[in-house]
């Protein structure tokens, strides 16, 4: 819950999109522990925009943003369309819409409407991304049903950048993490959820 100046493309007076690591989180049934354990070890001035996707109900009140917040000492908020990809700041995919990165680091939303596949979508995130942030991208996977988000980890490898998901014994639904792993070797780490955030980290470091 990091809520200061630091961030420097938070100010309207910079005008450039933010050019340095992007993190995405992204998971279903189960998600909730992961994503909590991860952003908690992270630092709050970490030097990446973090964007989170998790299943929901469309109709589902939207209520994960302020746990996070409340866990992390980044800087948890729901994502908007228009919404700035910044360092230090995570923006969390709200139901009932699937969230686009841009190419000129703001996130987008359309309706996802109340039908499957799932929503929001692991995969559409993640290929956005992919296509907008190349080798700056950097793609976790955790607990989920299913199979969403191992097309667009696939994405995220070819065009450059790193795929991390959890291993099936630290994933309390592995089906999604194993997906993704489970490609054609595009999963650079695969590791337990409680050493995410010190890979993050490095991956990071490396990055700026």
């Amino acid at each position: 819950m990091r809520h200061d100046a630091w961030r420097p493309c938070d100010t309207p007076a910079v005008r450039e999109p933010w050019a340095g690591p992007v993190v995405a989180l992204v998971c279903s049934a189960g998600g909730l522990d992961p994503l909590s354990e991860v952003l908690g070890a992270l630092p709050g001035d970490l030097a990446a925009a973090v964007v989170v996707v998790q299943h929901v109900d469309p109709g589902a009140r939207s209520l994960l943003a302020g746990i996070l917040d409340r866990r992390s000492a980044l800087d948890v908020r729901p994502a908007t369309t228009g919404a700035r990809l910044c360092p230090g700041t995570v923006l969390v995919a709200p139901p009932g819409s699937h969230t686009l990165a841009t190419a000129d680091g703001e996130l987008t939303l359309i309706r996802s409407g109340a039908f499957p596949p799932n929503r929001p979508s692991a995969d559409l995130l993640l290929v956005t991304l992919a296509v907008t942030a190349g080798a700056r991208a950097i793609a976790v996977v955790l607990s989920g049903h299913g199979h969403d988000g191992a097309t667009g980890a696939t994405a995220v490898h070819d065009l450059g950048g790193i795929v991390i998901a959890a291993t099936a014994a630290s994933s309390w639904a592995p089906a999604m993490p194993t997906a993704a792993a489970e490609r054609d070797h595009i999963v650079d780490h695969v590791v337990p959820v409680g050493e995410i955030a010190a890979l993050v980290q490095d991956l990071v470091s490396s990055r700026i």
